[in-house]
C-alpha cells in the first residue's frame, strides 16, 4: 500500500462503521500485523493479545508451520466440494481421530455449523437407534450457554440481545441449570424422549464458569443409564487451552460426540469438526448432511499441523502451568482489592470478576486503559473480563502481562 493511501485507525473504524454491519461493538483498536503473542496496531503500537480470538489462536499469530501448510497447499490444491475425493481429507480425518481418540469425524467449517451438525446427528441417532418417535427428540442444554448464534441455537439461549426479534425459534430443547446434576437427574427421569445432553465443560462466555469438581463424570454416567448422548462443546476449550488437550479431560470422560473448532485451526482459516464413534456416526447417509467447504484440502492440511504444533510444542502442558501461575499472582492482589471479586478458570482460559454491576461500563474502561498499557483483553456479561494469551507464552512475558494488569486495576480501586 502507497503511503498516501494508509489510513489511521480513526478512518478505518469509521469505514467499518459506515460499510459494515454493527453486529458487533469492537474494542476501538486497529490491529494490522500478529506473531506468537503480540499484533500491532496500523500505527506501530506493540500490544499483548489476551484474547487470541477467542481461543482460536492457541497456537499464536501466525504460526509458521501452520501458515506455511497453508500455503502449501493453496498452491496445489484449494477446493474439490465433496463431490470428488481429495488427497488430503482422509490424511486429515485419519490424523484426528487417532489424536482424540475417535472412529469418524465430520468436517465442517465453523463452531456454530459443527454444533448444528451434533444436534442434527444426535437427533438422527436418537430416531434410528434409540426409537424415539419422529419429531419427539429433546435435546437437554444449559442455562447461560454459548453455543453460536444460528437459528437453531439462539433458541435454546437465554440471552436477549441473541434472541430478541429473531423468533419464531426452535421446538426440541429443555433447558436447566448449569452445574445443577439434580436438575439433570430430574430431567432424564421424568422424559423419555431425551436424546442427548449438550454442555460446555467450562462456559466460557458466560464468564469462565468452572462447574463443581466432578460434575462432567456424574453427567455422563447419568446420560449412560438413561441411554442419552453426551455432547461437549469443545470448540473453545479444546485444544489445550484448558490445560489439557480437552477440558472433559480433566475427569477422564470420553464424550459420545465431541464439537471442535477455532483452534483446530490455529487461527488461519476456519476449520470445525464433529467427532463420534461408528456406532452413532454410522447414521450418517449420503445426503443427510454436507458442506462444500467442509474438509477441503487447504482446511485438512492447516489442521494437520494445527494439531502436531499442539501436540510438538507441549501446549497443553504449558497452559496448566501458566494458568496456575496466572491464577496464583491474581489472587495476591485480590486479597487485598476492592474492583475485583474473584478470579476463575482452569489453564489459560480466566476470568475476573469486576465489582459492580453488568450494566455499569467498569469493565470497558479497564480494558481501554488495559489496551493503553499495552494488553488487549475484553469484557463479557459487562463486568466480566475474559483472560485467554495464546498458548505459546512464556513465563517471563505472562508474569509481564500480570503485572499489566494489576498495574491497572490499581487505577480502579475505591
Amino acid at each position: 500500500m502507497a503511503i498516501l493511501d494508509q489510513q489511521t485507525s480513526q478512518q478505518l473504524i469509521e469505514l467499518e462503521n459506515r460499510y459494515g454491519a454493527h453486529n458487533y461493538h469492537p474494542l476501538p483498536v486497529v490491529l494490522s500485523r500478529g506473531e506468537g503473542v503480540y499484533v500491532w496496531d496500523v500505527d506501530g503500537k506493540q500490544y499483548y493479545d489476551f484474547l487470541s480470538a477467542y481461543s482460536a489462536v492457541n497456537q499464536g499469530h501466525c504460526h509458521p508451520k501452520i501458515v506455511n501448510a497453508m500455503m502449501q497447499q493453496a498452491q496445489t490444491l484449494t477446493l474439490t466440494s465433496r463431490a470428488f475425493h481429495n488427497d488430503m481429507l482422509g490424511k486429515y480425518e485419519k490424523f484426528a481421530c487417532e489424536f482424540f481418540g475417535f472412529d469418524k469425524l465430520l468436517p465442517m467449517n465453523t463452531g456454530a455449523e459443527a454444533v448444528e451438525t451434533a444436534l442434527k446427528l444426535c437427533r438422527k441417532w436418537a430416531y434410528e437407534v434409540k426409537g424415539i418417535d419422529e419429531n419427539k427428540a429433546e435435546i437437554i442444554v444449559c442455562e447461560n450457554n454459548f453455543h453460536g448464534r444460528t437459528t437453531t441455537i439462539i433458541s435454546f439461549s437465554n440471552d436477549p440481545v441473541a434472541r430478541q426479534n429473531f423468533g419464531p425459534f426452535t421446538n426440541g430443547f429443555i433447558k436447566i441449570e448449569y452445574d445443577n446434576l439434580n436438575a439433570l437427574e430430574s430431567t432424564l427421569q421424568n422424559n423419555p424422549n431425551v436424546a442427548g445432553f449438550l454442555v460446555e465443560p467450562i462456559q466460557g462466555e458466560a464468564g469462565v464458569y468452572v462447574p463443581s469438581e466432578g460434575y462432567l463424570t456424574k453427567a455422563k454416567s447419568l446420560c449412560e443409564q438413561y441411554n442419552v448422548l453426551f455432547i461437549a462443546d469443545e470448540v473453545q476449550t479444546g485444544i489445550a487451552r484448558t490445560g489439557k488437550l480437552l477440558a472433559v479431560n480433566y475427569e477422564n470422560v470420553i464424550p459420545d460426540i465431541l464439537i471442535l473448532g477455532k483452534a483446530m485451526s490455529g487461527g488461519v482459516y476456519p476449520v470445525s469438526a464433529v467427532l463420534a464413534n461408528n456406532a452413532i456416526m454410522n447414521v450418517i447417509k449420503p445426503g443427510n448432511h454436507g458442506s462444500t467447504f467442509g474438509g477441503n484440502p487447504i482446511a485438512a492440511a492447516v489442521a494437520i499441523a494445527a494439531l502436531e504444533v499442539v501436540r510438538d510444542e507441549g501446549l497443553a502442558e504449558n497452559a496448566e502451568i501458566l494458568g496456575n501461575i496466572f491464577r496464583e499472582e491474581l489472587n495476591k492482589y485480590i486479597e487485598t482489592s476492592n474492583i475485583v471479586n474473584l478470579v476463575r478458570g482452569k489453564g489459560l482460559l480466566n476470568a475476573i470478576l469486576i465489582n459492580d454491576d453488568e450494566e455499569s461500563e467498569t469493565a470497558w474502561n479497564i480494558c481501554l486503559a488495559l489496551r493503553d498499557h499495552g494488553l488487549l483483553a475484553k469484557p463479557t456479561h459487562g463486568n466480566i473480563i475474559r483472560f485467554a494469551p495464546p498458548l505459546v507464552m512464556n513465563e517471563e512475558q505472562l508474569l509481564d502481562c500480570v503485572n499489566i494488569i494489576i498495574k491497572t486495576l490499581k487505577q480502579f480501586e475505591k
